[in-house]
């Protein structure tokens, strides 16, 4: 393919999957609120979500623009792309139920697009790692680990179209395109699409081995992917944690979530993007040499937070315990927070210098 075919296909895909994007968001407002609090969380997650992808669509755009010659652009872009479908598809259902009571789509439809979640899955998790960042492999022996992972994919997707069976999100309807014969594939399916997070774990364990085989730019370049790991790590354990001891009301499946707490898994959501922004900067190799800095005030900053975040909810525990054994009343949250408060404020400078003099 000369270059000036790639690029006018990468700029076709991204404006393709763009306006997939605005259809998606057109129809969440449509049906924004339909059916109460609980569809307003859930349009708000999706429409973060799909953000999330229209990253990876922006950077694989510039990638495959600007050096068309590596996959790594490619796999962004169609990563990007499918889920992107994948969104229209559960927005467009979601408008048709509020509208007018029931789906749009037929259960063949459901049938055929049911596969759809396993090329973005495998290409993020097994290929994007496993060629990143100059879209090559780690060397001639990993060539059968590549063909092996392409037809662990390929036989997850004959798998959700063809075999027979319940239908995903449907609790009765069969699937209309199940084949009889292959009835027996459906008893060893399972051990299928285990082989699917086993391919994943097998490509990070090359990355790891790419980095400490490399030295000077590779090394930069696969940090900056790690950080955007670890960073999402971070962030979902910190959403996990927020949400079990300080929120047990929210257990209650059938009432919304507070407002506090969606924005704090809005923040979870959109730590995610950091994947498509990271490999942008590592492949295009722009401020490389920044990530060195960046995870410095990273761990400077996050360090301060979660010391602060710690007294501040020990605070108000022990402040509201205190104050129930002189006082005698079992509850004073507004005194609890604003005693921590005041606490919160004057530590924060004498905490800030000695965690930046290390």
């Amino acid at each position: 393919m000369s270059r000036r075919i790639a690029v006018g296909l990468a700029w076709s895909l991204g404006s393709l999957s763009a306006a997939m994007f605005v259809a998606f968001t057109a129809l969440a407002f449509l049906s924004f609120g339909a059916a109460g609090p609980s569809s307003t969380s859930d349009a708000v997650g999706q429409l973060l979500t799909t953000v999330l992808f229209l990253a990876f669509t922006v950077v694989g755009t510039l990638i495959a623009v600007r050096r068309p010659e590596n996959p790594i652009g490619w796999i962004s872009l169609t990563v990007g792309l499918f889920w992107m479908l994948i969104g229209l598809k559960e927005a467009s259902d979601a408008y048709a139920v509020a509208r007018f009571g029931s789906e749009w789509s037929s259960l063949t439809i459901d049938a055929l697009i049911q596969w759809t979640w396993v090329p973005p899955v495998g290409l993020l998790g097994i290929y994007m790692i496993l060629l990143f960042p100059d879209g090559k492999l780690p060397s001639r022996g990993w060539r059968p680990f590549a063909w092996f992972a392409g037809a662990v994919m390929a036989l997850i997707c004959v798998l959700f179209i063809f075999v027979p069976g319940r239908l995903v999100d449907h609790e009765r309807a069969l699937n209309p395109l199940g084949l009889e014969w292959l009835a027996w594939v459906a008893d060893v399916g399972i051990f299928i699409i285990l082989l699917l997070p086993l391919c994943m774990l097998a490509s990070a364990f090359s990355l790891v081995l790419r980095y400490w085989r490399s030295g000077g730019e590779v090394r930069e370049q696969i940090k900056w992917l790690a950080f955007a790991a670890c960073f999402i790590g971070v962030t979902y354990l910190s959403s996990l944690l927020v949400r079990i001891p300080f929120a047990p009301e929210t257990l209650n499946t059938e009432a919304a979530d507070p407002l506090w707490l969606t924005l704090v898994d809005s923040l979870n959501q959109l730590s995610y993007a950091g994947v498509p922004v990271a490999i942008g900067f590592a492949v295009l190799k722009y401020r490389l040499y920044d990530i060195d800095l960046l995870i410095n005030r990273t761990l400077v900053y996050g360090s301060l937070t979660l010391m602060l975040a710690l007294v501040y909810f020990g605070g108000v525990t022990a402040t509201q315990a205190l104050l129930q054994t002189l006082t005698g009343q079992q509850k004073l949250p507004q005194l609890a927070i604003v005693v921590s408060t005041l606490v919160i404020a004057a530590l924060f400078n004498p905490l800030r210098r000695r965690i930046q003099s290390f």
